[in-house]
């Protein structure tokens, strides 16, 4: 097929997908949007070879199907890279398709300027971008759409930078799909990053979950056969689908409560989307077809979820529960009207479409926004600490309490009665002393449950206190808090400096950028100046950096231990890029295993090239993540190439049936028939089960795997997990 004929049948498979109420007028107007789009990036190629207007048609085709948005956010789609890639301007936009579209353009176009690939301050870029929220939401919408169509063809990128895009989509994108209410969004996103990252993990997991869908297809077949005739006898118009959980939600509950696959006991749920009756309320039919489903199976009341009565913050209703099937498995089902279930897969554009493109939207996404722009509005604020505050509150499960009076506030699970004093008012969150939750007075760290009534204490003697930081969850009050102590930065900066020479002088150091780098990597601290600002303020004292300065250099099994990293040339053109130079080494000088998750030898790892050094983290590891998302172009993709026999700690977990010698067996087993040396044994028994936990030295990771697949053999062993 030529280049010609795949435009044409992409731009035809786009108009097919337009909104039912696309007038003729409107129509016209994306076909202008398209060939000039189409004109501007001629001759342009995408890496993978293909025409480059397949991409901005592919992301208009992503907003108008997946999101549901309209004709203005379609043209904005297939205009949103013709300022930054050819020579037209917003101007020029502006002239031939009006304000409102130049306006989405020109905010595309910024977002794209500060989230390129060579910028080094990622998360000022995404601060940055997020002031687009004030003025026009569409905008974050169609740049979601922008980058699952990057991820979705993210094969033709080199390896570093399908590492870069996948820890940037799953720290960002994925959680703001996920307010946004973009379900299906937010779940390829995660698949996709996952499968970048973890590649292996993926395909097993991925494997898995057929194979169990391909099992279970009789099983879900004879589950919903009485409820398909009870839903028929009470006149309800319906569907049944049978959905399994996502591949990174999967792999994400195994990482979180260290489980295997076989454990995790809700793969499979129910959704049933019905056409509401046009006499009685969604919600009262809901709650109908809840009692007609445990009319047939016994509910698990733990497990009943009620989002039709209070919506979650990012719009989601739906009436969840959990039920016995018939042959003893639980089984979770889902019931939604058919408005729900579009909301649910839409999001935010799904409201514009029930209340109006112009109308109220989504009260509780509203009050997220404004707390947003009041993050952004904090003068000085740190935006790599930004970042992570607006992650939270993209992720965050919900909790409903209430005021003394009544009125309902949404906070994340596990706030505190603090946070929810800053989220009344910020002066009453400085002043705060304590509360009162369901008239029991209770200090300020207290974690709130649904459905607290909380009265807020206060005092005009009271003042924030740096202990506060470590309780409080919101990132409304710990951009307060911080605020508060921010003007005694300076003066604490300054202090820094002066002790931080004065150890110098007193062990006769040259003030050159080698002690400062030890120390800086010693303390795990990014820059110097929170190295100073540590100093002064007494968190780091002179003890500790003296005797840090003191130590003698050195990662000691880097010695035996060979890494072979891979850098980037920014100077070189893009196909050098794509040929990694690569270097070995093995100078403690040049390489810091991090100390947040200690990798070893065998361990899946990545490197970031920060201070000078390149720092190895785990994959897996959160910091790691966090990293790679804000600063990408400091990613160096490493691996393990060589090594020398030398033992290293490893803590081993295990869990099973207590009886009489098994812990003897275990040790055997460890010393004497693997030959490992045992640095501490430490076991517990309560209720005929005991739990265990052994550190070990070992050579590397194929040595503990066959150390605890040999201990997991042992009867009565349930479980056996690295820490």
């Amino acid at each position: 097929m030529t280049d010609d004929e795949l435009i044409k049948d992409a731009f035809a498979d786009l108009f097919m997908v337009l909104r039912k109420d696309t007038t003729d007028e409107e129509k016209q107007r994306i076909r202008q949007a398209f060939e000039f789009a189409r004109e501007a990036h001629r001759g342009i190629k995408r890496r993978s070879g293909e025409p480059y207007i397949l991409h901005p048609i592919a992301v208009a085709r992503i907003a108008a199907k997946e999101i549901g948005l309209g004709t203005k956010s379609v043209i904005a789609a297939l205009l949103h890279d013709v300022v930054e890639d050819t020579d037209y301007t917003v101007e020029d936009i502006r002239g031939i398709f009006g304000p409102k579209i130049a306006s989405l353009v020109d905010g595309l176009t910024k977002i794209r300027e500060v989230m390129g690939t060579d910028t080094t301050l990622q998360a000022e870029s995404f601060r940055k971008m997020i002031l687009t929220l004030a003025d026009d939401v569409r905008v974050i919408l169609i740049k979601i759409a922008d980058r699952l169509h990057n991820m979705r063809t993210l094969a033709a990128m080199p390896e570093h930078k399908q590492v870069k895009i996948a820890s940037e989509t799953l720290y960002i994108f994925a959680p703001l799909a996920h307010r946004m209410g973009l379900h299906a969004i937010k779940t390829e996103l995660e698949d996709l990053s996952l499968k970048y990252e973890h590649p292996e993990e993926y395909d097993v997991i991925a494997r898995r979950i057929d194979t169990y869908h391909r099992e279970y297809s009789g099983l879900f077949e004879k589950f919903t056969e009485p409820i398909r005739e009870s839903l028929n006898r009470n006149g309800y118009e319906y569907t049944i689908t049978a959905r399994t959980k996502s591949v990174y939600s999967v792999w994400y509950k195994m990482q979180r409560r260290n489980i295997s696959f076989d454990e995790i006991y809700d793969l499979l749920a129910v959704r049933i989307v019905f056409k509401p009756k046009p006499v009685q309320p969604e919600k009262w039919q809901c709650w109908n077809i809840y009692s007609l489903i445990t009319d047939l199976y016994s509910p698990k009341p733990e497990r009943i979820r009620d989002w039709v009565s209070v919506p979650k913050a990012n719009g989601y209703e739906a009436l969840h529960l959990t039920v016995m099937g018939p042959l003893g498995q639980w089984f979770e089902v889902q019931i939604r009207s058919e408005r729900m279930d579009e909301i649910a897969e839409k999001g935010l554009a799904a409201h514009w479409k029930y209340k109006g493109e112009g109308g109220e939207g989504n009260l509780e996404l509203d009050k997220w926004l404004a707390g947003i722009k009041e993050l952004l509005e904090q003068p000085d604020s740190n935006a790599l600490d930004f970042l992570d505050e607006f992650k939270l509150n993209l992720y965050a499960k919900e909790i409903r309490v209430f005021t003394p009076r009544g009125h309902m506030k949404t906070l994340p699970k596990g706030a505190t009665a603090l946070d929810f004093a800053y989220d009344i008012h910020t002066e009453i969150g400085n002043t705060c002393i304590g509360a009162k939750v369901n008239h029991k007075l209770v200090p300020m760290s207290y974690k709130l449950q649904s459905g607290d009534q909380v009265e807020i204490l206060t005092s005009e003697k009271q003042h924030p206190q740096k202990e506060w930081l470590d309780f409080i969850i919101t990132a409304k009050a710990k951009s307060h808090i911080v605020a508060y102590f921010k003007k005694d930065r300076k003066k604490m900066l300054k202090e820094g400096i002066v002790l931080f020479e004065k150890i110098l002088r007193e062990m006769e150091l040259s003030p050159t950028s080698e002690p400062l780098k030890k120390v800086l990597t010693s303390f795990n601290i990014q820059n110097k100046e929170d190295l100073y600002v540590k100093l002064g303020a007494g968190v780091i004292s002179s003890e500790e950096v003296i005797k840090e300065l003191k130590k003698k250099g050195g990662n000691r099994f880097m010695k035996y231990w060979k890494l072979q990293f891979f850098r980037n040339d920014r100077e070189e053109d893009e196909k050098k890029e794509r040929e990694a130079k690569t270097q070995d080494s093995d100078s403690n000088e040049d390489i810091v295993i991090s100390p947040c998750c200690n990798p070893i030898p065998g361990d899946d790892v990545v490197g970031m090239d920060i201070g000078g050094k390149v720092t190895v983290h785990k994959r897996k590891c959160p910091e790691a993540i966090r990293l790679m998302s804000s600063y990408g172009d400091k990613i160096v993709p490493v691996k393990w190439v060589s090594h020398q026999m030398m033992s290293f700690p490893a803590m081993m977990r295990m869990r099973g049936i207590d009886r009489s010698g098994v812990v003897s067996e275990i040790t055997t087993i460890i010393s004497k028939e693997i030959q490992v040396n045992m640095r501490i044994v430490h076991f517990e028994t309560k209720d005929g089960i005991f739990e265990g936990a052994i550190r070990v030295y070992v050579h590397n990771t194929d040595n503990l795997n066959r150390l605890m697949v040999k201990i997991s053999g042992i009867k009565g062993v349930e479980s056996v997990t690295r820490e």
